[in-house]
C-alpha cells in the first residue's frame, strides 16, 4: 500500500513538473513600431503571472518575416529569463485580416439571400402545380356556365402570370447573387493566396523561486515593411518663405496588421555593416596575352573587401477666416548618425502593401528666389528657391509636388546629395517671363579662305519680365568646345556674359524691372580645314 501511494505521488509530481514546463500560449500587443527605409522594428509588451519554478511562455500570432538575430526580450519582475527561441509554425496560419473577414461575411450574406429566393421559388412552383391541377378538374366539370368558366379562366391566367413573373425575377436575382459570390470568392482566393502565411512564434523560458507578477518586453525586426519620403513644396509668392511639408509614405505586408500603434520613422540603415572597410594591397603586373598552351593571365586587381551585410537591427468663416488645420505633433530626435521622427498619435497600418501617408514635419525656410532659363533647350523660365544652411532641415532625397501662388505647377525631385551650403529647389516654370532665341541671319555666314573654312553663327536672346515685381534671372547658353587642334573656336560677342572655357557654357545674370525687356547677342565662329566636315548645329 505504501509502495502504491509512493508511485501515485511520484506520478503526480512528474505531472506537475511536465505541466509547469509546457509552453503557455500568450498574445501580446504591439506598442510601438520604428520604420526603417526597408524594414521595421516591432516592440511588443505583455503582462503575466509567473508561477514558481521553470515555465515557458509562447508568443503566437507573430509575423513569419522576423529576423531571428534581432530578437530582444527584457523581463521586469522577480524572475530570470533562461532562454529565447524563435520558430515559424506552419501548422497554424495567421488570423484573417479585417478585409478578408469582410469578404467572408459578404459571401455568407449572399448565400443566405440565394437560399431565401430558392425557397420562395419552390413555393411558387407548388402554387403553379396547384393551379394546373385545378384547371384539369374545371375542364372536366360540365356544370359551369360560360360566364363562370370565363371568370375562372381569367383568375387562373392572372395567378399563373404572377407566379411566372415572380419566379423569373427571383431566378434573375439568384443569378446576380451567384455572380457576386463568384467574384468575391475569386477576390478571397487571391488574397488568401497571400494570406496563408505561417505564424511566427517566440518562446521565452523563465525561472522564478515563487509566484510573482511580471512583464515582458519583446522587440524584433521584420522585413516586408518600410517608408520613403515625399514633399509638398509651396511658395505663395517670391516675397514669402518656402513652405516644405515633409511626408512619410509607409507600407507593410508582414502578415500582421499594426493596430493603433505609435510610429517612428528613422533614416537609419541598421542592416548595413558598421565595420570600417579595409584597403588591402593592390597588386599589378604586366599583362600576358593568352597562348594556346595556357589560358592564365595576370591583371591589376583590387582586393578591397565588400562590406558584409549585417542583418542585426538596432534599436471659412467670413467674419474670421479659419486657420489651416495643424498636423499631428511629431517629435524629431537627432542623434549622432541617425534622425528619428516620433509621431504622437497612433496609426493603423494594414498588412496589404498599400501606402499610407503620414505628415512628419512642416518647415518654413527663407528662400532666395531667382529665375533660370536655357533658351537653346527650352523657352521657359524656371523659378528656383535657394535655401541656405539646408542641412539643419533633416531632409532626404524624394519626389516633390510643387505649388506656386496656390496653384499646382508640377513634380520635381528634391536632391539633397549636394556638397554646397545652399540647396537649390526647382519650383517649375513661370509663364510671366517670356524668353525667345532666334538666329541673326544677317550675321550668320560661311566663308572659305585658302585651305580653311570659317563658319560664324549669331543668336539674339530676348527676355521680357511681365510680372509686376523686379526679378533676377540667369540666362545660360553655350559655344562649342574644340577637342581637335585643327578646329579653332572664337567667341566673337558675348554681351558681357561669363564664359567657362572648359565647358563652353556662357551665363548672363540679369536684374529686370517690371515690364522690362532685355536682349543678349551671342556670336561665335569656328575655323577648320575646308576638306573636313564639322557639325555645328
Amino acid at each position: 500500500m505504501i509502495r502504491s501511494t509512493s508511485i501515485i505521488l511520484l506520478f503526480f509530481l512528474c505531472s506537475l513538473t511536465l505541466a509547469a514546463q509546457e509552453s503557455r500560449d500568450i498574445r501580446t500587443e504591439i506598442k510601438h513600431v520604428t520604420v526603417f527605409p526597408d524594414r521595421a522594428q516591432v516592440d511588443r509588451e505583455v503582462s503575466l503571472t509567473v508561477t514558481s519554478g521553470k515555465s515557458s511562455w509562447r508568443l503566437t500570432g507573430l509575423s513569419p518575416y522576423i529576423d531571428m538575430q534581432s530578437i530582444q526580450v527584457k523581463g521586469y519582475g522577480n524572475f530570470t529569463i533562461l532562454s529565447v527561441r524563435h520558430q515559424n509554425n506552419y501548422l497554424q496560419n495567421l488570423e484573417d485580416t479585417p478585409e478578408i473577414k469582410n469578404i467572408r461575411e459578404q459571401i455568407e450574406t449572399l448565400k443566405l439571400k440565394t437560399e431565401d429566393e430558392k425557397a420562395a421559388i419552390s413555393v411558387l412552383k407548388s402554387k403553379a402545380d396547384f393551379l394546373r391541377s385545378n384547371q384539369s378538374v374545371l375542364v372536366k366539370d360540365t356544370g359551369f356556365t360560360l360566364e363562370k368558366f370565363k371568370s375562372l379562366m381569367d383568375m387562373y391566367t392572372n395567378n399563373m402570370d404572377q407566379v411566372t413573373m415572380s419566379s423569373l425575377k427571383k431566378e434573375r436575382l439568384i443569378k446576380d447573387y451567384e455572380k457576386q459570390i463568384a467574384a468575391l470568392q475569386k477576390q478571397l482566393s487571391d488574397k488568401m493566396g497571400k494570406q496563408q502565411l505561417p505564424s511566427g512564434e517566440i518562446t521565452v523560458t523563465i525561472q522564478s523561486d515563487r509566484q510573482t507578477a511580471g512583464r515582458l518586453e519583446i522587440s524584433y525586426v521584420v522585413s516586408n515593411a518600410g517608408w520613403y519620403p515625399s514633399y509638398d513644396i509651396r511658395v505663395k509668392d517670391i516675397k514669402t518663405p518656402v513652405s516644405i511639408i515633409y511626408r512619410a509614405n509607409v507600407s507593410q505586408s508582414t502578415g500582421v496588421p499594426w493596430k493603433d500603434v505609435k510610429l517612428s520613422f528613422s533614416n537609419a540603415t541598421p542592416w548595413r555593416s558598421g565595420n570600417i572597410p579595409e584597403l588591402n594591397p593592390w597588386f599589378v603586373d604586366f599583362y600576358t596575352p593568352p597562348s594556346s598552351s595556357s589560358q592564365i593571365r595576370i591583371r591589376g586587381y583590387s582586393t578591397i573587401k565588400a562590406p558584409a551585410v549585417n542583418e542585426v537591427a538596432a534599436k471659412k468663416s467670413k467674419a474670421m477666416p479659419l486657420s489651416e488645420a495643424l498636423p499631428v505633433p511629431v517629435h524629431k530626435r537627432v542623434g549622432e548618425t541617425t534622425i528619428n521622427f516620433d509621431v504622437s498619435a497612433p496609426y493603423s497600418i494594414a498588412s496589404d502593401g498599400k501606402t499610407e501617408t503620414v505628415e512628419i514635419q512642416r518647415i518654413s525656410a527663407p528662400g532666395q528666389y531667382s529665375y533660370f532659363t536655357v533658351p537653346k533647350l527650352s523657352l521657359q523660365a524656371y523659378l528656383t528657391a535657394n535655401i541656405p544652411d539646408w542641412s539643419r532641415l533633416s531632409l532626404q532625397n524624394g519626389e516633390a509636388t510643387l505649388y506656386f501662388e496656390n496653384s499646382y505647377v508640377g513634380k520635381s525631385t528634391l536632391n539633397v546629395d549636394q556638397l554646397k551650403d545652399t540647396l537649390t529647389i526647382s519650383l517649375g516654370t513661370d509663364n510671366s517671363i517670356l524668353v525667345k532665341r532666334e538666329k541673326r541671319k544677317d550675321f550668320t555666314s560661311t566663308r572659305t579662305i585658302g585651305s580653311n573654312r570659317t563658319v560664324t553663327l549669331s543668336y539674339l536672346i530676348t527676355v521680357r519680365n511681365n510680372k509686376d515685381s523686379r526679378i533676377s534671372i540667369t540666362v545660360a547658353d553655350q559655344v562649342p568646345v574644340s577637342s581637335n587642334s585643327s578646329i579653332n573656336i572664337d567667341p566673337v560677342e558675348l554681351s558681357g556674359g561669363k564664359l567657362n572655357s572648359q565647358t563652353g557654357e556662357v551665363r548672363w545674370n540679369l536684374d529686370m524691372a517690371p515690364g522690362e525687356t532685355k536682349q543678349i547677342i551671342l556670336t561665335w565662329s569656328a575655323k577648320y580645314p575646308k576638306d573636313k566636315k564639322v557639325i555645328l548645329e
